[in-house]
């Protein structure tokens, strides 16, 4: 993973090369340039130097032939030496243009060097006036050499003259050059300081957005920062802390709603005991009544008013149980049957029952004063309202996983606003009944009690009667 630390000393290190590059180039211009300046000079300075060891020569030789002694007859050879050695050097300068002049050059330096030595050879021989003329002959072939000199001095200027017209020119364009190379290695640097801004900004702005958006409460968006710098794990942290933040607001949502089930079925439990404290009015007292009567009746001979007393202490006694506790499918058919009676002994003709019972069904569990409050709600809107009678079927089907529980009539059904209340647990106009407990509160409470919302559907229109199927799970889900 690259650094920020790292971008910064790859951009210092590319500006770097490019500098030390740079300077290379123009050094080695600059050197070139200087190596061939230097040439140039040295051949003016080696062509002078010529007339400067000729007129050493002269002076010399000048010095021996006025008063001979061993020392100046050494200092004359080393100025002879020094010429032939200057004389080597003029050799190297040759050229196409200055070949024949610079020969005629060499052989005036030897014609110097062979008239020295003859008037040397003269003035030991004691021939004063051959030396004379010897030393005046050495002395014009010096002067002649010193103009020779200068005039090879003016060529060499008049031929390197475009040498140093083009180290103008070349100035010129290496200045030019040198302005492009500036804007170019401008440009260049905005480019890579502008991409590596941008490396560092655009990341930094993305985590800046997703860092506003959590602050908004937007745990569901995705941080994603396409870096590979210190940039990109804060990302990375910032993702592990959303993620970990979202979940637990999801399980706080999840548990703020299992609460409130909760406190809804506590309330409902609540309201269904309220409602069932409501409707005793000294239960006890009222139930060994119902007994008394019951038997008194049987004693008289009364036998049908007497089953009509037992069914209602029968009743009376199941409503007294607490409704929070399950009982079986066949505790409320029993009380079904005993509630029924009742209605036959109020309606006689007008009710017709069907039952149709599976009796392998009947352990199944179900929450108390489930059957009553429908059955009772069908008498109420089927039955009371038509004076020629109606027919109400009760089926218990066995369905595999399920236990299928119908109850149907011909009355003349519900209209699709009342359904909806239902389904929806609105309390409404079936909540009138004796058990205390309506027809959306037994809705509620199956579906609390096996923990699923499918536990019934109702089928109804108008003048078409209707239908209401229990779909009760052999086995709960909080089991």
């Amino acid at each position: 993973m690259n650094t920020i630390q790292k971008k910064i000393w790859k951009l210092t290190l590319v500006v770097l090369f490019i500098m030390a590059i740079i300077w290379i180039a123009l050094t080695y211009y600059n050197q070139k340039t200087l190596d061939q300046y230097n040439s140039v000079l040295q051949r003016y300075l080696n062509l002078n130097e010529v007339t400067v060891s000729s007129q050493q020569v002269i002076t010399d030789l000048n010095n021996y032939m006025l008063e001979p002694s061993l020392k100046r007859y050494d200092q004359l050879q080393r100025s002879e030496k020094k010429v032939q050695q200057v004389k080597a050097e003029i050799g190297d300068l040759k050229n196409e243009e200055n070949n024949f002049a610079l020969t005629n050059y060499m052989n005036l330096i030897d014609s110097l060097t062979e008239t020295t030595g003859r008037a040397q050879m003269y003035r030991a021989q004691q021939e004063t006036e051959a030396s004379a003329r010897e030393f005046s002959e050495a002395t014009r072939i010096s002067n002649y050499i010193s103009e020779t000199t200068l005039t090879l001095i003016d060529s060499e200027l008049k031929t390197y003259e475009r040498f140093y017209r083009g180290i103008m020119e070349q100035s010129a364009e290496l200045r030019q050059l040198g302005i492009w190379l500036l804007l170019l290695i401008t440009f260049v640097l905005l480019v890579m300081t502008y991409w590596f801004s941008m490396s560092i900004t655009k990341p930094v702005q993305k985590l800046t957005h997703s860092a506003n958006e959590l602050a908004k409460g937007r745990f569901d968006l995705p941080i994603k920062v396409e870096s590979n710098d210190e940039i990109s794990f804060l990302a990375e942290t910032f993702e592990r802390m959303r993620i970990n933040t979202n979940n637990l607001i999801v399980e706080i949502q999840e548990k703020a709603q299992l609460k409130h089930e909760l406190q809804r079925s506590k309330l409902l439990l609540q309201e269904s005991q309220l409602r069932s404290l409501q409707s005793q009015i000294n239960p006890h007292f009222l139930f060994n009544t119902l007994n008394i009567l019951s038997k008194k009746a049987y004693l008289e001979g009364a036998e049908e008013t007497s089953d009509l007393l037992v069914s209602v202490a029968g009743i009376l006694r199941y409503n007294l149980k607490r409704l929070e506790k399950p009982v079986t499918l066949r505790e409320e058919v029993i009380v079904l049957r005993q509630y029924m009676d009742i209605q036959k002994a109020r309606f006689t003709d007008r009710l017709h029952l069907e039952m149709e019972i599976d009796e392998s069904c009947l352990n199944v569990q179900i929450p108390g004063l489930t059957l009553q409050p429908i059955i009772e709600n069908a008498v109420i809107h089927a039955i009371e309202p038509n004076e020629e009678g109606s027919a109400i079927w009760f089926r218990i089907i066995d369905a595999v996983d399920q236990v299928r529980i119908e109850i149907e009539d011909n009355g003349n059904g519900m209209e699709e606003e009342k359904i909806k209340h239902v389904l929806e647990e609105r309390q409404g106009e079936t909540e009138g009944h004796t058990s205390g407990i309506g027809f959306s509160n037994v809705v509620r409470r199956l579906r609390l009690f096996y923990g699923c919302e499918d536990v019934i559907e109702i089928d109804s229109g108008l003048g078409m009667g209707t239908k209401i199927v229990l779909k009760i799970p052999k086995i709960r889900r909080a089991e």
